[in-house]
Order: structure tokens, then sequence, then C-alpha cells
């Protein structure tokens, strides 16, 4: 297992000024090499002056046809640019912004019960390892309490999660679901009613907690308005092949960053559906779990922000996942957020625009979430209609605004992701891993096409959705608990 990177709170005075040097110079640069090739109709070599030929004339008149698909060109250009500059406000919050850890030094609360449900559906590779973990949690015995939800498993999970509620009796308690509704949504829905703890945790199956997590999660409940909380997710076998490091980087600039900016900005942090939880009278005064959702955590997260309460992300609260160590797991597996969040955003877009317990800023940042699957079907169209169009003959940019905005946009649009990324890797201390930030592109670009693939799927009418259990390659986990 990996150690705790202890993330840091910012970069250093003496970094942060070369950060900023670094953004303005590279900005002034993409400006200079945009000037330096407007001026090549006039330009001139040592003493000779070298005038150029006029540029052919270019027919402004464009048919009805390429000026719409210009427009609809410029439309998606000006939503890439849009998330764009959300990324590198996220960077920059991260890198020079103040950091908001409200929670870290809450240590002597009057602690509330806590439940921890365990969803699992043929986990005999992972379960054991799991409950070993959450059984060594530092946090008072009477009152946590660890809730197993066997959902029809047809492997050995439940004689395993039958061993360890023998072993350790009143602490942890099996729910073997034979029937229902199939998939976790549904599993937590039956297992709320079997709980009566203040506070509901929820961890996959195969996560591995620190010992002072469930303290780390239980602390933001201290502020009444907090609905639900937030932790952050480290891969446990990133040194497993190409992939799990890829994932490995994705996972820090998702966390470190995009996560821990939103709480720095007073924005929307999103709970993630594990390594996380809710407060039991703010999820039922919203109406519980949604069981007729792929992402029962996006669906929390709406209704409970568009309801009046608060979502909390804490950023040293580390929990241990296991990713997918194959290309086509992840395929299935991003596929099954970008389904679940597209049917979610087309449901709450709207709500969380008119929200009254939202400020403006709240409702803009919830609109660009709900969005962020949506952009890779958008991105793909404007690359055809960019073909497209130049095909046509049509020039929607001229001289030295062309110059300016493809140097501009290469040097910076297209990397904003990545930065942030990078970004992520330099505060866990880990700059090296950013060696393999190239390598991101081939993860970027199948995630591109599974995504776009998977939203088209679900706006079509009658795409029905389907459980797709994520598969496990861990092969040394427990049995049975230790005597």
């Amino acid at each position: 297992m990996h150690m705790p990177r202890h993330p840091s709170s910012a970069l250093p005075p003496r970094w942060a000024r070369r950060a900023a040097r670094l953004l303005a110079a590279g900005i002034a640069a993409c400006a200079f090499s945009a000037a330096s090739a407007a001026q090549t109709a006039a330009a001139w070599v040592g003493p000779w002056r070298v005038e150029a030929a006029p540029p052919p004339e270019v027919a402004m008149d464009h048919g009805p046809v390429a000026t719409v698909l210009i427009y609809l060109l410029w439309g998606v250009i000006s939503l890439v640019l849009l998330y764009t500059a959300r990324h590198y406000v996220f960077t920059l919050s991260r890198l020079l912004g103040r950091q908001r850890h409200p929670f870290a030094l809450l240590d002597t609360l009057d602690w509330p019960t806590v439940a921890v449900l365990v969803p699992a559906h043929n986990e005999e590779a992972v379960i054991g390892g799991s409950l070993g973990a959450l059984l060594a949690v530092d946090y008072p015995a009477d009152r946590l309490t660890i809730t197993v939800v066997n959902d029809r498993s047809t492997d050995g999970t439940r004689p395993i999660v039958d061993a360890y509620a023998a072993a350790y009796p009143g602490r942890i308690t099996p729910f073997h679901r034979g029937e229902g509704t199939p998939g976790k949504a549904a599993a937590l829905v039956d297992a709320m009613a079997r709980v009566d703890a203040e506070i509901v945790l929820v961890f996959d199956a195969d996560y591995l907690p620190g010992r002072d997590l469930v303290k780390r999660l239980a602390a933001p409940f201290a502020d009444p308005e907090v609905g639900c909380v937030m932790g952050r997710v480290v891969p446990v076998n990133t040194d497993a092949n190409l992939l799990t490091r890829l994932l490995d980087l994705e996972r820090t600039g998702g966390y470190q960053v995009d996560q821990q900016a939103r709480m720095n900005l007073g924005l929307v942090p999103q709970y993630g559906g594990t390594v996380g939880g809710v407060r039991r009278e703010a999820l039922e005064a919203v109406g519980g779990w949604n069981p007729d959702t792929l992402s029962e955590d996006t669906d929390a997260t709406c209704r409970l922000l568009t309801g009046g309460w608060k979502v909390a992300y804490v950023n040293r609260a580390e929990c241990y996942e296991e990713s997918p160590e194959t290309w086509p797991a992840r395929i299935r597996q991003i596929q099954r957020w970008a389904r679940g969040h597209t049917d979610v955003a087309r449901r709450f877009t709207l709500p969380i625009v008119k929200s009254r317990h939202l400020s403006l800023r709240e409702r803009f940042d919830g609109v660009l979430l709900m969005g962020v699957y949506a952009m890779s079907p958008i991105l793909l169209f404007g690359w055809v209609l960019a073909v497209i169009v130049f095909y046509l003959g049509a020039h929607p940019l001229h001289g030295f605004l062309a110059a300016l905005a493809v140097a501009s946009y290469n040097t910076l649009g297209n990397f904003a992701a990545f930065f942030e990324i990078a970004t992520g890797a330099r505060l866990d201390g880990t700059p090296r891993r950013v060696r393999l930030l190239p390598l991101n592109l081939l993860g970027f670009v199948v995630s591109l096409c599974a995504t776009s693939a998977a939203v088209v799927r679900e706006v079509l009418p009658g795409g029905r959705f389907e459980w797709h259990k994520t598969e496990r390659f861990r092969q040394d986990g427990p049995n049975a608990p230790a005597t």
C-alpha cells in the first residue's frame, strides 16, 4: 500500500512567484509569436527590406451552410475555452490562493454515531481487506457500526462476510440481499432502512481506509449546514501497469486540484459515491437515495445542494482504491459514469440554475459540473466541423486575430487539464510522475471516444441503463479475519 501523500496546502512563496512568472511569460510568448506571424507581409532581413506579395482576396460572403457551420464552430470553441479557463482558475487557486481546510484540526468532538455501508457484489477478492481496514480505524467503537450489503453475490463473498460478522459481533452486520432491483443505488436504499446512525458513510468493497479516515469524514458534520462530505481517492495499485499509472495522475488532478479548488473558492464539491457520506437527516429530507439512476452520488449531490445543504470536501481524508488494470474494464467504468452523470444533468441543470439556496457562483459552477461529460461529444463535433469548414473554403478568422487565437490555444488551451494534473503531482511532492504526462494523451483519446458514445446512447430515446460491475484484480485479500 502506498503511504499517505500528505498533500501540501499550496506552493511555497518562492515557487508560487516562479509559477506566476512562468504563466505570464507563456502568455507573452503567445502574443509575441502571433504578432511575428502577422508581420510577415512586411518582413525585412538585415539592411534589405523584402516586400511580400499582397495576400489573395478571400471571399467573406459565405453561403448559408458555411455560415451556419462557422457559427456552430464558434459555439464549440467558446465552450472549450470556458472549460479551459475553469481548469486554469482551479489550478491557480491551488498554487496561489488561500487554502480552505476548515475541518482539518477538529479532533476533540462529541463524535456522532456513524454507520458504514459497504455495498458488495461478487467481491471475494477484496472484501476481507476492506473489512480488516475498517475494523482498525480510530473511532469510538460504541459509535461505529459496519454493515456489509451483500447484493446477490454468487461467489465466496457471503461466507467471508459471515466469518467477519461472527468474529466481531455487534461491529459488523451482514445484510444479504437476494431480491429487488440490482445495483448499488437500490442496495443502498434497502440498507438505509436497517441503520439508524446520524451519519452514513459509504465505501466500495475494494477501498482501504486509513486509521484516521472516519474521523476526518465525520468532522465536517459538526457544521449543521453540511449535508454531505467527500474524501480523496488514491489508487493503491499504481505500479501494476501503464494504465494504472495514468489513472493515478488523473485522480491526482481531479482531487488534489479540482475538488480542493472548489472548496477554496466556495463552489460545488462533488460527492463521489464512496469515501464519503451523508447526514441521514439531510438525505431523508430530499427523498433518500434514488434507485433509478447509475449515479446515485451525483444525484444525491444535486438534490442536497438544491435542497439547501452544503457539500464539503476533505483533501486529507485519503482512502485507497483498486484502479482498473485493463482498458476494457476502464472503458466500461467511465461509460457507466458518463451515462449516469448525463441522466442527472438532464434532470438537475435547470433546478440548479433556479435554486434560491445557491449563490450565483455556485449555480454557475454547478451548471459547468453538469456539462463535463457532454463536452466529449461536443469536442468531437467541433473537430468534425473544423474539417468541414476547411474543405468548404470558409475562413472564420483572418490575420493577426487568427494567429493570436491559434498560438494562444495551442500553447495554453489544449493542455489546461494536463497543467492541472502536473500541479497535483507537484503538490503531492512527487513531481517525477509528470514524466508520464505526454502518455496521458492516450487516456484522453480513449476516454473522449468512450464517454462520447455513452452520452449519445443516454440522450437518444429508448436507451436503458445497465449496471456493469468494475472488475477486480487483487488476488491476495484475506478470506477470514485474523486470529
